[in-house]
């Protein structure tokens, strides 16, 4: 039996901030040890985006909210970012 190649990784819903948007999507993560929080991937020096699976961007000053599958975030652009309580 083989494990799948995702089977190490598990998605974090999150929120991102930018001067113009608000953006609501998943991460993909490790599922424990190494690099495993959403603050490691927001801290990683090495990387100048964030992936993001699942996402609704919506505009700050109001309008009509975009559903995408992926994008990436210029993480130089975001202001804000945090993991989405599951139970809010």
């Amino acid at each position: 039996m083989s494990l799948s190649p995702n089977a190490d990784r598990r998605r974090e819903r999150v929120f991102v901030e930018t001067d113009r948007h608000r953006i609501t999507g998943e991460v993909t993560l490790p599922a424990e040890g190494y690099q495993s929080r959403f603050s490691d991937a927001i801290n990683r020096d090495d990387l100048a985006f964030l992936p993001l699976t699942d996402v609704e961007i919506a505009p700050i000053d109001g309008g009509e909210p975009a559903r995408r599958e992926f994008v990436v975030v210029g993480k130089a652009h975001v202001r804000l970012a945090h993991p989405v309580d599951a139970g809010a």
